[in-house]
């Protein structure tokens, strides 16, 4: 169960990378963009650490008080969860 688990985060981190990084290229070149819901639902979902590793690699949606204050806070609370989840205090 716990491998399962390691496994679902790291793919939804890695999927809310690239999502990040696929938005950018897309605004550069003026197309289709991800919808910042889904951006956002990724990051809820387990996937906080990628996307906020891939918004400052790339500089992308951190003029946006909802992605810079939003992305961290949502990686506290899965922290603490996870500690509380772990440790069971």
């Amino acid at each position: 169960m716990t491998n399962i688990f390691i496994f679902y985060l790291i793919t939804m981190n890695i999927l809310g990378f690239l999502l990040m990084y696929i938005d950018k290229i897309k605004a550069k070149k003026h197309k289709w963009r991800i919808k910042e819901n889904t951006l956002l639902f990724i990051a809820i979902l387990g996937g906080a650490l990628g996307s906020l590793i891939s918004m400052y690699t790339f500089r992308h949606k951190t003029k946006h008080a909802k992605f810079t204050l939003g992305i961290p806070l949502i990686l506290i609370i899965q922290i603490i969860f996870l500690y509380y989840t772990i440790y069971k205090i």
